[in-house]
């Protein structure tokens, strides 16, 4: 059997740009159980980056910079947040959520096992919703917004059998 270019590859990081770094990684830390893999500093270029992941109980980053950097990179379903600095500080400013024209990038998703149980948490939360699972002709989907205003699917796996049937 002969490798193809593409063996190996692993799809490791979605990047979104955010407003206040201490607001969005709380906010995917407490919402959705992620952990800060990583966080890099470019002062240089006055940014940095912030990677989460939602771990397993067996998973365990290495506590050595470079070895850690690497795992983060080795890793699947990585959310990478960049801060610009200096952001936070401005009232005003905004980034485009990719759903407003001109459309372009539309959502991140986490599957959850039970998606009532999901909402009545994001409720408790007091979270935004786009849109609620009973709502619009899709059903058993949810739409929930981050503090930087991106929209984020939530879905229960097993409830969606007959999706575009």
């Amino acid at each position: 059997m002969s490798l193809k270019p593409h063996d190996g590859f692993v799809f490791n990081h979605t990047m979104l740009r955010i407003k206040n770094p201490v607001v969005s990684v709380d906010f995917y830390e407490q919402v959705f159980g992620m952990t800060l893999l990583r966080k890099l500093d470019f002062p240089e270029m006055s940014f940095s980056l912030y990677f989460l992941a939602k771990l397993g109980e067996s998973d365990t980053p290495p506590t050595d910079e470079g070895e850690r950097t690497q795992w983060t990179f080795s890793q699947r379903g990585v959310l990478e947040l960049t801060h610009n600095w200096g952001t936070e500080s401005d009232a005003d400013f905004k980034y485009h959520d990719g759903n407003a024209q001109p459309q372009g990038f539309g959502h991140i998703c986490f599957a959850v096992p039970d998606l009532n149980r999901a909402v009545a948490w994001f409720d408790e939360k007091g979270l935004d919703y786009v849109k609620r699972p009973d709502q619009g002709k899709m059903k058993n989907v949810a739409f929930v917004k981050d503090p930087d205003g991106y929209w984020i699917e939530i879905v229960q796996p097993d409830l969606l059998g007959g999706l575009g049937r």
